[in-house]
C-alpha cells in the first residue's frame, strides 16, 4: 500500500513539474496561487494546529516577507529569488521579536495580540513612506516570470509540507501536541513549553515570509491593504479546519478543495460568490469541526498524524 502511495505521489509531482509545458496561462496562475495557499495553511497548522495557540494575525509574516523582498528588489536591485528568501529571514526575525512576549500569553489573549500586531505592522508600513511607499504602495520593475514563480511557489509548498511531516512524526511534534492537549501537564512532565512553542512559531513564519516575497514579485505591486488582509488569515484557518488540523495532509486537502471551490463559485456567481463561500465556511465549522481527515480517522481508524 505504501509503495502504491509513494508511486502515485511521484507521478503527481512529475505531472505538476511538466504542467507549465502544456498548461494554459489561467491554469498556471491557478496552480501558482494554490501552491501559495498550501504553504500558508501548512504554516498556520505548524503553530496553531499542533500547539492549539490560535493565531489570528499569521498573515503578518506574509506581509513582512512581501515588503522585505519588494524593498530589496526595488531599492537595491536584488534578484527576486534571493529577495524572496530574504523575506523568509525577515519573517523569522519578526517572529522572534513578537513571539517572545506573545507566546507567554494563553488562549484568546494570544489570538487577540496577534490580530493587534498585524494591524500595528500595517500602520507602521503606511507611515514610513520613504522606504515602503506608504499607503500609495510600492511598484516593482515589470517581470514576466510566471512559470519560474510557479516552480518556486511549488517548491515552497512541498518544502513546508515535508517540514510538517518531519515535525508531526518526531518527538518534537509529539511534545507540541502534548502542549495542545494540556499545557500544565506538559510542564509537569518537564517539557519546556515556551521553548517548544517558540520553535514552532519560528518554523511557521518561514513559509509565509517566502511566499509573500514571491507574491510581491509576481504581482509587481504591493500596498499595506493587499498584504496584511485579515481575510487571508481567516481563509488559511478555514482550510486547515476543513482538511483536519494537527495532521500532515489536512491543510493540503483543505487548501485544494476550498480554493478550487472558491474559484468555481466566483466564475459562476460573480456577484454573490463571497456570500456563498461564507456559507460554506459556516457549514464546515459547525458540522465538521474535526475536518475531513478527522472524520475519516474516526470512521476507518486511520493514524491521527496522516
Amino acid at each position: 500500500m505504501k509503495r502504491w502511495l509513494s508511486s502515485g505521489f511521484c507521478v503527481l509531482l512529475l505531472g505538476l513539474a511538466l504542467y507549465p509545458m502544456a498548461g494554459t496561462g489561467y491554469g498556471i496562475r491557478f496552480m501558482l496561487q494554490l501552491f501559495m495557499w498550501i504553504a500558508l495553511a501548512q504554516s498556520w497548522n505548524l503553530i496553531s494546529g499542533l500547539t492549539g495557540y490560535v493565531s489570528f494575525g499569521h498573515i503578518v509574516f506574509f506581509g513582512m516577507g512581501a515588503y522585505t523582498a519588494a524593498i530589496l528588489i526595488a531599492k537595491l536591485g536584488w534578484p527576486w529569488l534571493l529577495a524572496s528568501l530574504a523575506g523568509g529571514v525577515g519573517a523569522i526575525v519578526l517572529a522572534t521579536v513578537i513571539g517572545w512576549p506573545c507566546l507567554r500569553l494563553k488562549g484568546p489573549y494570544f489570538a487577540i495580540s496577534m490580530l493587534g500586531l498585524n494591524e500595528v505592522l500595517r500602520v507602521a508600513v503606511s507611515y514610513f513612506e520613504g522606504l515602503t511607499g506608504g499607503g500609495s504602495g510600492l511598484s516593482l520593475p515589470s517581470l514576466y516570470a510566471s512559470v519560474a514563480i510557479y516552480y518556486s511557489m511549488g517548491i515552497v509548498a512541498l518544502a513546508v509540507t515535508a517540514l510538517a511531516y518531519v515535525v508531526v512524526t518526531s518527538r518534537f511534534g509529539l511534545r507540541l501536541m502534548t502542549i495542545r492537549e494540556d499545557e500544565i501537564a506538559a510542564e509537569a512532565m518537564g517539557i519546556d513549553t515556551f521553548r517548544y512553542k517558540l520553535y514552532a512559531f519560528l518554523l511557521s513564519a518561514v513559509g509565509p515570509g517566502i511566499v509573500g516575497g514571491l507574491a510581491a514579485r509576481d504581482q509587481s505591486y504591493i500596498e499595506p491593504v493587499s498584504v496584511f488582509p485579515l481575510i487571508m488569515t481567516i481563509t488559511m484557518i478555514v482550510m486547515v479546519l476543513f482538511g483536519g488540523k494537527g495532521t500532515i495532509w489536512g491543510p493540503v486537502l483543505g487548501a485544494v478543495l476550498l480554493f478550487t471551490l472558491q474559484e468555481m463559485i466566483w466564475s459562476r456567481f460573480i456577484y454573490v460568490h463571497q456570500l456563498l463561500f461564507g456559507a460554506i465556511i459556516v457549514i464546515v465549522v459547525l458540522f465538521m469541526p474535526r475536518g475531513i481527515l478527522g472524520v475519516l480517522q474516526q470512521k476507518y481508524n486511520l493514524p491521527r498524524t496522516i
